[in-house]
């Protein structure tokens, strides 16, 4: 019996742990840094994008939150597309994670606009009611930038002597904000995970006041963070005087604004209860 031959025995659990090694972390490398997987779009961090990355590390957000999205329908349809190997080119260390206590970040970037994100940092759950994260207000401090060109030089980032000035007068905040607009943000994702609105673009709902305590009830849950509660605006535009089409309005909420920072709501509301927030909106601006 082999086990009876002790050092056969080592030297057979060795080689197969060699193995599986070579197999499991060596090997992969052949193919994971493929120059014909790299991503023409991903573009390397800023000085800011950079220190807000570290600021992220420090605070061990990497704790919480993930940064890649599985192959999995339930990834996909939640985050968008599942991530490749060619946006985290220059991700050192790469901040995949592996625990989601909140939500994967790896397509949060151009998600919300800049002030959804100071107001979430402040307060979480001022925007997200049922966060457990914790509050980063104290990050208003001054933007440590006495290593900034030093970690460029050793990442072997491009940048200018304007660049490392532009970091005078910067705060943490506006660090780690700028670092979480960049993450995801360098592939065209989002015109090919567009919601699209199919069918019919009629108001069934319009002049129907017995839904308008359901519509502004699912206003308060999912528009009221950014827009006021009286719809007065925020982080979002003034809503009062809303004089535009219910279909245009519709389309809005249902697929969002990309250019303004507005994220889609159709795969959270559907159909039917859009158009009901839709005739909450519109019944405001009517009285």
């Amino acid at each position: 019996m082999i086990e009876k031959k002790p050092i056969i025995f080592l030297l057979l659990a060795t080689a197969t742990i060699l193995v599986g090694t070579i197999i499991t972390m060596v090997l992969p490398f052949r193919w994971i840094n493929d120059p014909k997987l790299a991503i023409a779009s991903v573009k390397p961090y800023t000085p800011l994008q950079l220190e807000g990355r570290d600021i992220y590390i420090r605070e061990g957000c990497n704790n919480c939150h993930t940064q890649t999205v599985r192959p999995l329908l339930s990834d996909t349809e939640r985050y968008g597309e599942y991530s490749k190997s060619g946006e985290f080119v220059y991700d050192q260390p790469f901040l995949w994670g592996s625990r989601r206590n909140g939500p994967d970040l790896a397509r949060i970037g151009g998600k919300y606009p800049d002030a959804w994100h100071v107001k979430h940092m402040k307060d979480p759950r001022s925007m997200v009611p049922r966060s457990n994260m914790p509050a980063y207000d104290f990050l208003n401090r001054p933007l440590d930038t006495s290593l900034s060109e030093k970690k460029m030089k050793a990442l072997k980032f491009p940048y200018t002597p304007a660049d490392i000035q532009a970091l005078q007068g910067k705060s943490e905040m506006d660090a780690i904000i700028a670092y979480m607009q960049k993450v995801g943000n360098d592939i065209p994702w989002r015109k090919t995970g567009k919601t699209e609105v199919l069918g019919e673009m009629k108001n069934p709902f319009q002049d129907n006041m017995s839904v308008l305590p359901e519509g502004q009830k699912l206003y308060a849950e999912h528009c009221a963070q950014c827009h006021g509660i009286e719809l007065k605006g925020e982080v979002g535009p003034d809503l009062r005087d809303m004089d535009q089409p219910d279909a245009k309005v519709f389309a809005s909420v249902y697929s969002g604004i990309a250019a303004g920072g507005m994220p889609a709501f159709g795969d959270t509301l559907g159909k039917e209860r859009t158009w009901k927030v839709v005739t909450y909106l519109k019944s405001v601006h009517k009285h």
